[in-house]
């Protein structure tokens, strides 16, 4: 999955993260259209998804030495580098998903490279995944800095369809309800890094 650069020199990275497996994720979908909304419409953002699935479980025996795996250490050093995260998660027994809560694990190892950030959730599902959406807040409370308003929790059990066979958001409401999701992500992450401009 590309990232995608609105200007030609982006101000704000966003490291997007999704907690879905599954190869035609309606998460890796909001993911796709988030990158495609930033390239044509939201100036001096960039987005890049990040690939949380090679991880290894959490487990302080494999920091031997006092170092990270190879992969945890390159997955780190991507988080540490983004202004801002987006989660996209779905609800797997009203918190998040264990691929998700693994790499925040792995993030938050000491010294956090989560500290800070500013961050946006964006889900679906029957309830549009509200109950990981205010687990994840839970946990990264410590840590991030969630935006607000607008949610984006999408009920995917509601007519019309909104997404295609291939996983891709194609519901022009919800297209626009992420923009403002991403919008509001754009705003919060300059009010926290002022010295950005």
């Amino acid at each position: 999955m590309e990232a995608c650069v609105a200007a030609s020199e982006p101000v704000i990275k966003v490291a997007a993260l999704c907690g879905s497996p599954r190869k035609a994720s309606f998460h890796r979908g909001l993911i796709t259209s988030a990158i495609q909304l930033c390239r044509e419409s939201i100036k001096g953002m960039y987005i890049e998804y990040v690939d949380i699935e090679p991880l290894p479980f959490m487990n302080p025996d494999l920091e031997a030495g006092g170092t990270f795996p190879p992969v945890v250490e390159a997955f780190r050093q991507k988080i540490l580098e983004a202004d801002s995260i987006l989660f996209a998660s779905p609800e797997y027994n009203c918190s998040v998903t264990p691929l998700l809560k693994n790499a925040i694990d792995w993030a938050t190892r000491p010294p956090s490279v989560l500290a800070d950030k500013s961050v946006a959730i964006i889900s679906t599902g029957a309830l549009g995944g509200r109950s990981a959406q205010l687990h994840l807040r839970q946990i990264g409370i410590y840590d991030l800095h969630f935006i607000n308003k607008p949610e984006f929790a999408l009920n995917t059990f509601d007519p019309p369809r909104k997404f295609d066979s291939d996983g891709n958001l194609i519901d022009p409401e919800a297209k626009e309800k992420l923009k403002e999701v991403l919008l509001s992500l754009q705003t919060l992450t300059l009010r926290l890094n002022r010295n950005m401009y």
